[in-house]
């Protein structure tokens, strides 16, 4: 297995130099895979930037989903993986800039992996189905005050991006209210289509695919996809989150190899295809380099770090 495993990196590493002939390109199995289940956010994106990926990289790409305690299973499994090219993750930024901080017993740190490039970047929203009669914050607030700590919300899993908005918000409000985690944001609104979830803050797409109420967006301005759609500030609380989701491979992957996924991950978002596809989901595309991704993740990490400390988040769950 071990042998097989390294002739396969020799031969992506090859094929990614342009050393081998087309025959031997579809030989080579590169696995995406995307720590949270079928239908969130993650999931689309991945499935959207697919086949021209795929084209561009020169080898056949294979998406596999990885649920469970908040992206962190699907993460840990690429930071241990063999670092040869063929094992990628596609992930939001919970996995990778707020879970080591919340959970220090994790196996891996946002070092463990190699920035690749950064894909999308948007606000949180947070949403609710048509028929709850929550259409503002302030319904929200009255709702939960009436129900101390049992109107309950729902996020794709504890410690992530949804938990933290919805606890800082919550927190400013001076309300208690019910965390529901699920396995991912696609679950997540499998319970709010039953009518058992009334409230998750999440990406802004699942508001069009679900047909859910836009409640308040988690941005300093409104966003174009929902000009009627207050800001949490506009609507008395100044809370922003954004989410964004980029390409990752194991530490210690060849930097050829990187450079190589990396011009094609910027070709494949530059493709007229794949930005028609993004904007009619609603994630916007937003592109980094490698230099400059691992930057911004740097900095990412600090910022949740001292959210997480001023809030305590690691001891109120």
């Amino acid at each position: 297995m071990r042998r097989s495993t390294a002739l396969a990196g020799l031969l992506l590493a090859a094929l990614l130099a342009g050393a081998l002939p087309a025959r031997a390109q579809v030989q080579v199995q590169v696995q995406v895979l995307i720590p949270f289940p079928a239908g969130g956010g993650t999931d689309i994106i991945g499935r959207l930037i697919q086949p021209v990926f795929s084209q561009e990289l020169g080898s056949q790409l294979v998406i596999r989903n990885v649920g469970g305690a908040g992206g962190t299973l699907g993460t840990a499994e690429i930071a241990r993986a063999r670092p040869d090219g063929t094992n990628l993750l596609l992930t939001s930024m919970a996995p990778i800039a707020i879970q080591p901080s919340f959970r220090p017993s994790l196996p891996y740190r946002a070092e463990s992996l190699a920035p690749i490039c950064l894909v999308a970047d948007s606000p949180l929203v947070m949403m609710t189905p048509q028929n709850t009669g929550i259409r503002t914050i302030a319904d929200m607030v009255a709702r939960a005050r009436a129900e101390p700590g049992r109107l309950p919300f729902a996020t794709g899993g504890v410690g992530g991006i949804s938990h933290l908005a919805m606890l800082s918000l919550t927190r400013a409000a001076g309300v208690e209210m019910n965390h529901v985690p699920f396995r991912g944001s696609g679950d997540a609104m499998l319970a709010m289509q039953a009518g058992t979830i009334p409230l998750m803050s999440a990406e802004a797409n699942l508001v069009q695919q679900y047909g859910l109420h836009a409640v308040g967006v988690y941005a300093r301005e409104r966003m174009p996809e929902f000009p009627n759609t207050p800001t949490m500030k506009e609507q008395g609380y100044d809370v922003a989150f954004q989410i964004w989701t980029g390409l990752f491979a194991p530490a210690g992957t060849p930097e050829d190899v990187l450079a190589r996924i990396e011009a094609a991950c910027a070709r494949t978002l530059r493709s007229p295809s794949v930005v028609e596809g993004m904007t009619r989901a609603a994630h916007p595309i937003r592109y980094l380099d490698r230099a400059a991704f691992a930057a911004f993740i740097q900095g990412e990490v600090q910022k949740y770090a001292a959210i997480i400390e001023a809030t305590n988040l690691r001891q109120a769950e």
